[in-house]
């Protein structure tokens, strides 16, 4: 009701202290101002003073802090996007009020209506049509500046937005019609991830106090080809963050981007061994993504670490190959080599030490991996589960969608962009991450790389729950 007020009175604000001027000094077009008392002309006086700063206040204030209660999502980046659908609701309420103001006081006016405004505006001179034509001119104007505002917010700190999407929006937000649509799906995307990290919130706070992700073993993360562990960007997203918070001890694997399945073992085994070592524990719970589960399980075995490991969870781990390799390989290999070596130099640049990404890469092909499981039995002592996830349509991931299409083409099977479902299954699987949406589930999303949060689907109570049921069987 208060949000209703406000949308229909404060744009006319200019329109009435111009008739409260004209009133106190006489229409400057006009020649008999109207004779007023001295405690009326205080009294109008006081109420265009207190008009003025209301005005400018409430504006200023809406603008850069918009929300009239308290920020339940713990998180200050969807505050702001979360005002931007408040600020929103004020110029979509504003447009639709004045279209109904200006049908009652102007287009079909009761007469008693009509007369009242034509006594005002002969009482003070003034112009009807010029001043009409310039308070829709600032109402419109007035309630624009909400929406673009409210606008630009969800834009640039909604993570439910990906950037193709962003780019879309601002591209054809401008477009009559289209825009209507746009703006409701800002407002849309903007609720929900206020929703869901209220909820998210709310649990972590009920899970602070008891200590849901406090194991009894600490927990390695281990991440997969092509990427490190890097101090200013977490490989696993926010999934740590909200483990830790939770009470979990946590290590990172620290192996190479691009090293081979063997050296990033032993990279491995020195993180166990630090993290057993500072703890006290005797055992650790490895969580690992991609080709890291390769890593974990050569570690496990061929390393003699299976009394050191309580468990292993693989999330989108290639155990049995990806069918991409196979295509990669019908390069010629000088070509193959020479695009490696290329690879291997940027990341030198970037610090990993001796990258070898045609070797390590060849390790992900069906026939390496089946001959690899062949001499690598799984420890009697230690838990493997696993996780796989899908991609709906190829399109479901802009940085996947020719990996996803050929991975398709080829095997036929449903796949994340880069490991078939199938591939994905080791020991006790725990099943298939999907979405609600269309969208499905990329191999990226399995560790939130984007910082997107997709509808039907959470990567950190993912984590959370395997955390959790780690903690209930005792590891």
């Amino acid at each position: 009701m208060g949000t209703a007020l406000y949308a229909w009175l404060v744009p006319h604000f200019p329109l009435i202290l111009y008739y409260i001027y004209a009133f106190i000094s006489g229409n400057p077009i006009g020649n008999d101002p109207v004779p007023l008392s001295g405690g009326t002309r205080v009294l109008l006086i006081t109420l265009a003073a207190l008009m003025i700063g209301y005005h400018f206040y409430s504006t200023i204030r809406l603008h850069i802090w918009p929300l009239h209660h308290k920020n339940e999502s713990g998180s200050f980046r969807v505050g702001v996007q979360y005002g931007g659908l408040f600020l929103i609701r004020i110029g979509i309420w504003g447009f639709w009020i004045q279209l109904l103001h200006y049908l009652f006081f102007y287009v079909f006016p009761p007469q008693p209506v009509e007369q009242f405004i034509f006594a005002l505006r002969s009482a003070t001179h003034t112009n009807g049509t010029m001043l009409l034509a310039s308070d829709i001119i600032y109402t419109v104007i007035f309630l624009f500046l909400f929406l673009l505002n409210g606008c630009v917010r969800i834009i640039l700190c909604c993570h439910r937005l990906g950037i193709v999407k962003r780019v879309l929006i601002c591209l054809n937000i401008w477009i009559p019609v289209v825009n209507l649509f746009l703006i409701h799906y800002l407002a849309r995307a903007a609720k929900d991830e206020y929703a869901i990290y209220t909820a998210r919130n709310q649990s972590a706070q009920i899970r602070q106090a008891s200590l849901e992700c406090r194991t009894g073993y600490p927990l390695i993360m281990v991440h997969g080809i092509g990427f490190r562990d890097l101090k200013y960007f977490n490989y696993w997203g926010r999934a740590p963050r909200y483990l830790l918070r939770n009470g979990a001890t946590i290590y990172y694997g620290h192996q190479k981007a691009w090293g081979t399945i063997e050296e990033n073992a032993a990279a491995i085994a020195q993180t166990i061994d630090r993290a057993l070592e500072e703890t006290g524990a005797k055992k650790v719970n490895i969580i690992a993504h991609s080709k890291g589960g390769l890593d974990s399980r050569y570690l496990i075995t061929h390393m003699n670490y299976a009394d050191k490991v309580a468990s292993l969870t693989t999330m989108s781990t290639p155990h049995h190959g990806s069918e991409l390799l196979d295509l990669l390989n019908q390069l010629p290999k000088p070509v193959f080599r020479k695009l490696a070596q290329i690879l291997d130099r940027s990341f030198e640049t970037f610090g990993d030490d001796h990258p070898d990404s045609y070797a390590s890469a060849q390790q992900l092909s069906p026939a390496y991996c089946k001959e690899f499981n062949e001499r690598t039995p799984d420890a009697e002592n230690v838990l493997y589960q696993s996780y796989a996830s899908v991609m709906r349509f190829s399109f479901s991931d802009s940085l996947l969608f020719f990996p996803h299409l050929l991975l398709w083409l080829k095997t036929g099977e449903r796949n994340d962009g880069l490991v078939t479902e199938s591939s994905a299954r080791w020991g006790n699987y725990l099943g298939t991450l999907k979405s609600k949406s269309l969208r499905g589930i990329s191999h990226g999303d399995m560790i939130d790389l984007k910082r997107e949060d997709i509808k039907g689907f959470d990567s950190i109570e993912i984590y959370q729950s395997i955390v959790q049921n780690l903690k209930q069987r005792g590891f």
